[in-house]
């Protein structure tokens, strides 16, 4: 079966897995030549017993239309990572998680389905979601364009590497424009445009 990436962006109220939580996630599901399998959003309820972090907070604070579309109509962590491993498998294909940094999202993604459905990101666990290690897409665009990994960022990006993903606030704005930033820094604009949003096909779910 072809590889495909699923592309993850989380939000969260502090930096420490099962200390914190996850607020909300976005994944944007892409073929090997670009088009959008289908798209995952999800809106989580904090963790039982978990607290929030003063200086993640302090951020929050003063974005509060971020907050809001981060923290709007919750639902339970072990419902919607259940449901996300159903929308993973009626994909056809290999899943392979990528994420901008890894380091960040990847280690809130392995603790989650891991907690509550015993299937975790990193590899060699035998009932894992994703069936290769995961991609850094940071790493990635370093690799290969050559930049420093400090200006590896949104910020530091040409905007047409970004496309034209509307701005709502929404965890899956960051996943869906990736793919564009990815493509167009390995030089293949050929085959993914740079300047406009990916073209869709399939399925996709809001949670």
């Amino acid at each position: 079966m072809p590889p495909y990436h699923v592309v993850t962006d989380c939000e969260f109220d502090g930096p420490t897995p099962g200390i914190n939580s996850m607020l909300s996630f976005g994944s944007v599901a892409v073929s090997a030549d670009g088009a959008v399998l289908g798209e995952f959003e999800a809106v989580l309820e904090p963790l039982d017993g978990a607290m929030r972090d003063e200086i993640t907070m302090a951020f929050w604070a003063r974005h509060p239309l971020a907050w809001a579309a981060a923290t709007e109509k919750p639902e339970l962590p072990a419902v919607l990572v259940r449901r996300f491993g159903d929308w993973l498998g009626a994909i056809e294909g290999e899943p392979i998680f990528a994420a901008h940094p890894l380091a960040l999202d990847g280690l809130w993604f392995d603790y989650c389905p891991r907690r509550f459905i015993g299937r975790p990101l990193l590899p060699w666990a035998a009932d894992r979601l994703f069936r290769h290690p995961p991609l850094c897409l940071m790493s990635f665009v370093a690799g290969k364009t050559g930049r420093q990994q400090g200006k590896c960022d949104v910020q530091h990006y040409p905007a047409e590497w970004l496309g034209s993903v509307a701005h709502t606030h929404r965890a899956i704005e960051a996943p869906a424009a990736m793919p564009i930033c990815c493509a167009s820094s390995a030089g293949k604009a050929e085959r993914y445009s740079a300047k406009t949003a990916p073209r869709r096909r399939g399925s996709a779910a809001r949670c």
